[in-house]
């Protein structure tokens, strides 16, 4: 079991989703995961459907993996709670990625996004694992403080 209060137990083990993304480790990001017999396992990345199950959720991780150069996490705002066997944590992922890469075998353009993220854990017998993952895109501010978005 690992050491450490509740709350650096979970910090840590969302510390480490990022970083098996970072790395492309699909197996290490696969072990934080709940297995297969929990219910309600599920993700939304920002744009996508609502993934459920174990299996659709790790393809979904697989897939963008597969299809990402480059992928760093910047994480800010992050706040941790426990509230017996579950966790949150929210935070913002600043997230810098490559493109494809250039046939001369340089990376392609870096592009910057804004994620507002939500991580829902479980307490298990093995520890904390991620239950359920939420990102959603943060919409560009204009200079005078009102998003893209917003209407005048």
């Amino acid at each position: 079991m690992p050491s450490g209060t509740d709350r650096e137990q979970v910090d840590a083990l969302n510390t480490a989703l990022y970083e098996a993304m970072e790395r492309g480790d699909l197996d290490a990001l696969s072990a934080l995961w709940l297995d297969d017999d929990s219910p309600g396992v599920s993700c939304v990345h920002p744009g996508w459907r609502v993934l459920s199950g174990r299996g659709e959720v790790l393809r979904s991780y697989a897939l963008i993996m597969a299809n990402t150069e480059y992928i760093q996490f910047f994480l800010t705002d992050v706040a941790v709670s426990v509230a017996g066997d579950t966790a949150l944590v929210t935070c913002t992922e600043n997230i810098l990625s490559g493109g494809p890469a250039e046939e001369s075998g340089a990376l392609g353009p870096l592009v910057g996004q804004l994620v507002v993220a939500t991580n829902v854990f479980r307490r298990t017998p093995d520890g904390w694992r991620i239950w359920c993952h939420h990102g959603s895109p943060v919409l560009a501010e204009t200079d005078d403080g009102q998003d893209d978005e917003t209407p005048a």
